[in-house]
């Protein structure tokens, strides 16, 4: 192999040029996202699941979920044809988009009202669960004893 070297514009020589360019590209290779790993990836500790009372008040829906039920049954009977909840949501997402203030007010009541009854039932449970009578309620009612 016979090693020609020639001058540069900025003195090096083409070789010393050749060598700084491949290393710098290894070392790009080294570092870009694309190279194949050689050991998978660690797996993230899964949380434990939260037993879930179940004498705790569910949330109310948003005044768009009341909304959605209703268009859902004029849409249906509209479009007996249309079977996907994908297009029936799409629908229902733009018609509520064009919808004004004075058309939502009817769902933003009914949403409020279910809201505030929602925080007098969260309220009255927390009052349970601290004096201690939700604890056993579960199996108290359950038992003929």
């Amino acid at each position: 192999m016979v090693k020609t070297t020639t001058k540069s514009k900025n003195g090096g020589s083409s070789e010393s040029i050749k060598k700084a360019t491949e290393k710098a590209r290894v070392l790009q290779q080294k570092s870009s996202p694309k190279t194949k790993r050689t050991t998978k990836p660690k797996a993230k500790p899964k949380k434990k699941a939260r037993k879930e009372d179940a004498n705790k008040p569910k949330k109310p829906p948003t005044a768009f979920f009341y909304f959605l039920e209703d268009f859902r049954k004029e849409f249906q009977e509209q479009n007996p044809g249309v079977k996907s909840m994908r297009d029936i949501g799409k629908a229902c997402g733009e018609k509520w988009k064009t919808m004004t203030y004075e058309e939502k007010v009817q769902y933003y009541d009914t949403a409020t009202e279910k809201r505030a009854e929602f925080e007098e039932a969260m309220q009255g449970y927390l009052k349970r669960k601290e004096s201690g009578e939700d604890q056993g309620s579960e199996t108290d009612e359950d038992s003929d004893y």
